[in-house]
This record gives C-alpha cells, sequence and structure tokens, in this order.
C-alpha cells in the first residue's frame, strides 16, 4: 500500500492533522444539523429559512471535501465516519422533531457560532506550522461568518 509522505515535520504535521481532523468532524456536524433542522422547520418564515440552511449544508460539505483532500495530500487519513463525528464534534445537539422557524434559526446561530470559534483556533494554530492549510481554515472561517451573520440578522 503507498501512503503519502508530508513535508511538514513531525510536530508541524501533528499540528495540523489534528486540526484538519477536528475541522472535518466539525463541518460534517454542521451539514447534518442544518440537513436536520432543513427537513424539520416550520413557521411563517419557512420558505427563506428552509432555503438558507441549504446554503449552510452545501458550503458545510464542500468545505469538509477541502479539509480531507488537504489531510490526504499531507499523508493523513481523514475520518468522517459517523462515530467519530458524533464524538469529536463541537457543535451541541439539536432539538428533534418540528421546529418553529424562530428556533431554527438560533439553532444554527449557536452551531456556526461553535464552529467558528475552534475554527478560529485552527487558524491560529496552524499558522507556524502550514500556512497552506491555515489558508484553508481562514476561507472557511469567512465563509461560516457570513452564513452566521445571516442567520442572526434573522432574529434579529
Amino acid at each position: 500500500m503507498y501512503v503519502v509522505k508530508s513535508p511538514l515535520s513531525d510536530a508541524d504535521l501533528k499540528i495540523v492533522s489534528e486540526a484538519l481532523q477536528g475541522a472535518l468532524v466539525d463541518l460534517v456536524d454542521l451539514s447534518l444539523v442544518a440537513k436536520q433542522i432543513h427537513w424539520n422547520v416550520v413557521g411563517p418564515r419557512f420558505r427563506s429559512v428552509h432555503l438558507q440552511l441549504d446554503e449552510v449544508v452545501a458550503v458545510a460539505r464542500t468545505h469538509s471535501d477541502t479539509v480531507a483532500e488537504r489531510a490526504s495530500a499531507l499523508g493523513v487519513s481523514p475520518d468522517g465516519r459517523a462515530a467519530t463525528v458524533a464524538g469529536g464534534s463541537g457543535v451541541g445537539a439539536v432539538p428533534g422533531g418540528w421546529v418553529k422557524d424562530g428556533d431554527a434559526v438560533g439553532v444554527l446561530v449557536d452551531a456556526l457560532g461553535a464552529v467558528i470559534g475552534r475554527m478560529r483556533e485552527r487558524v491560529t494554530a496552524t499558522g507556524e506550522a502550514d500556512p497552506v492549510s491555515q489558508d484553508i481554515f481562514i476561507g472557511i472561517t469567512a465563509d461560516l461568518e457570513k452564513h452566521h451573520w445571516m442567520f442572526q440578522a434573522e432574529n434579529g
């Protein structure tokens, strides 16, 4: 079996691989949370919130693929299995059943805020170790912060 050799030192690779794996888990869970709420949102703002949730799902899925591929490029096997995601995500639990539109927005504000906080830590952690991965985290954070702002504005 061929194993990809990382250009990073062992110490830098440890920092970066932990950051990439953590980001992968958070992004996969964020996409699942947003989709769960998307299926169950109800209320007068149903349509706009429903569509906005799909935007978050798309962004989270796109970025999770970028993060996983970066890990692979560095010789780190990404782990997006359900048990790994459930055990390592920084996204909190979401309610089951129907969710009123205002509550749905609140759930996404909290979920996005949690992921953004952890993503900003990864930006800092990877600055010296791997500016390429840091750049990925910066881009992800910017995209998530845009959605965070938009959801916050929903409940103004």
